[in-house]
């Protein structure tokens, strides 16, 4: 028979009480515990259960010393039973337990909250609300935040965007709060913005088209174009990030809550005085800042530029690039020839400023000086001759020759050759030299007459054939022309049948027109050219009005005909000698028909 201490046996109500307090704890919420038992490691503690679970000190970091035995502490229960039969209890997740219950009792989604941010995790922070919270890191401030580390220990005010109880998850934003406010002062500062008024304010970021800038709780647009009257091509040569400057409000659109700011507006317009400061034929200095194919600007002064055209910058040199002349950030000086305040322009001229050397050149050489020059370009009309530096002067092909009818310049003159010429006229005006190569000699028609006679024989030398007739030189360079009528008594088809270029050949003098400045020759005998005029005189043929007064008959009119295709024909040899010879009135019959 076994023994039975019966004395100290627990009651069956102690058992069933311990049963029935069993049943009524569950895990994973708070129960209540009374302290059993205190010492230097931790607390036993009974929450009605057989055995009683130890605490570590540890959990009391703070209130130790106010725990007393037979005192009660809420604890979360966690386990019913470990492997030794006791219950698994944490203090530290009553706590939050507790809290979180306080949030949930006292918070809803988009109320606001206070929390200190405590520590950075991936994509955001942590922040103390009671519980731990999470604040996105797009939800921090306004604009992109660089350094989320700067945020730590700091104790703000957030918005409940979410609440999930059963996660424990509960997310913050600092953002809507300060958009919130940031709408409201918005509201307000867009009453107070009063255009043409001065406001202060910070830089506060800087693009290639301008600068925005913090009002006091709204960004304005300071342009790159209302930063200065000047140029500016970078808005960092004005403004710096951070700067607190004055700028004038120049309009406001509450509409698209838009402000517009200025800079040089809080300065005079320097284009309502320019034509008062530049007035025309002065003279201005200034520093070249642009320039362009067609001309460069010149800065006279901050917000006022003028333009040299390309046309403006030489006398002599015809510029086709601005580059080619000036530089930016070269200083010239230049002359003012135009202003337009309407239109914000000003023309400027480099070559203005200097002397003109054309009107140095009309002084210097007058008309009838003698100049020496080298042929430095040639055109079908004429010479162009250095006179001095750049300045040419043309010598037309009509004033090559007082004699030789010259169809190209070519055919007395060769590039780089020097020659010697008169000054005729120094047109400063047009820019424009006229020269002369004859009139360095006497005309020798002005004596013609005084040297040749009708009748007279001379003797020159054959220069040029043609299908009409040969052209003879005679002394002094000018030219007569036989005829092809003229040649010889018999009929003659081909002038090279009776002469030849270079041959020297004896003839009459028939014929001299000084108004025309034409000698017709003949190299008939006096006896059949006799003959000849007798026959043409019943054909009652004009008389010449020549100042040599012979009576021409038919072959003053050959002559003209001759002359007339001479001219026609310019230098060119005859290509092919089949061309029908001009018909001499009056003459014999023969020549009328006769061929080359």
């Amino acid at each position: 028979m076994s023994n039975i201490d019966l004395e100290n046996m627990e009651s069956m109500d102690l058992l069933l009480g311990d049963s029935m307090s069993a049943g009524s704890l569950k895990e994973g919420r708070i129960e209540t515990g009374r302290i059993a038992e205190k010492n230097e490691n931790g607390i036993l503690l009974d929450i009605g259960l057989k055995a009683e679970s130890f605490i570590p000190k540890s959990e009391f970091p703070a209130t130790w010393d106010d725990l007393q035995v037979g005192g009660t502490l809420d604890v979360f229960l966690e386990q019913l039973e470990d492997e030794d039969s006791s219950p698994v209890v944490s203090v530290h997740k009553a706590e939050l337990q507790k809290a979180w219950d306080n949030i949930v009792s006292q918070y809803n989604e988009g109320d606001l909250i206070k929390g200190t941010i405590m520590s950075r995790v991936k994509g955001g922070l942590i922040v103390n609300v009671g519980v731990e919270a999470f604040l996105p890191g797009s939800q921090v401030d306004i604009g992109p935040v660089r350094n989320l580390e700067d945020y730590l220990g700091k104790q703000e005010e957030f918005k409940v965007i979410k609440i999930n109880a059963e996660r424990r998850n509960i997310v913050l934003s600092r953002r809507e709060l300060l958009e919130a406010a940031r709408m409201e002062q918005r509201a307000a500062l867009m009453d107070e913005l009063i255009p043409k008024t001065i406001r202060r304010g910070v830089v506060k970021n800087i693009t290639e088209f301008g600068a925005f800038v913090d009002l006091n709780g709204m960004d304005g647009l300071l342009h790159i174009t209302d930063m200065s009257w000047g140029r500016v091509s970078d808005p960092h040569e004005v403004v710096k990030v951070g700067d607190e400057i004055e700028v004038m409000i120049l309009e406001v659109d509450k509409e698209r809550q838009r402000v517009s700011l200025g800079l040089k507006q809080k300065e005079g317009n320097p284009w309502d005085t320019v034509d008062l400061k530049y007035p025309k034929d002065s003279r201005v200095h200034g520093k070249v800042v642009n320039v362009m194919p067609y001309g460069a600007f010149i800065e006279l002064e901050e917000g006022i530029e003028g333009l040299i055209h390309v046309s403006e910058m030489s006398w002599t040199k015809k510029i086709t690039r601005a580059s080619d002349m000036l530089q930016i950030g070269e200083e010239v000086d230049a002359i003012v020839l135009g202003v337009s305040k309407e239109d914000r322009k000003i023309s400027l001229g480099l070559r203005q400023a200097q002397a003109n050397p054309w009107e140095v050149i009309k002084d210097r050489f007058p008309k009838g000086t003698r100049i020496k020059g080298k042929v430095r370009n040639m055109t079908g009309y004429g010479a162009f001759v250095q006179i001095q530096d750049d300045i040419d002067g043309m010598i037309h092909v009509s004033d090559m020759s007082w004699t030789r009818k010259v169809n190209h310049p070519s055919e007395v003159l060769q590039k780089g050759m020097e020659v010697e010429a008169v000054i005729l006229e120094v047109d400063a005006e047009n820019q424009r030299i006229s020269l002369s190569m004859k009139k360095l000699t006497d005309d020798p028609w002005q004596n013609i007459q005084n040297k040749y006679l009708i009748g007279d024989t001379v003797e020159g030398k054959v220069t040029k054939l043609a299908s009409f007739g040969a052209f003879v030189e005679l002394e002094g360079g000018i030219d007569g022309l036989i005829h092809i009528s003229e040649l010889s008594g018999e009929r003659v088809n081909r002038v090279k049948d009776v002469v030849q270029v270079g041959d020297m050949v004896k003839a009459r003098v028939k014929n001299i027109s000084i108004e025309d400045r034409r000698i017709g020759l003949s190299m008939k005998d006096d006896s059949e050219d006799s003959d000849s005029s007798a026959a043409a005189a019943p054909a009652s043929a004009p008389v010449s009005s020549s100042p040599s007064g012979g009576n021409l008959g038919g072959f003053g009119h050959a002559l003209d005909a001759a002359l007339k295709a001479s001219d026609e024909q310019g230098q060119e040899e005859p290509a092919a000698e089949t061309a029908q010879a001009p018909e001499a009135a009056g003459t014999d019959e023969d020549s009328k028909t006769a061929e080359v």
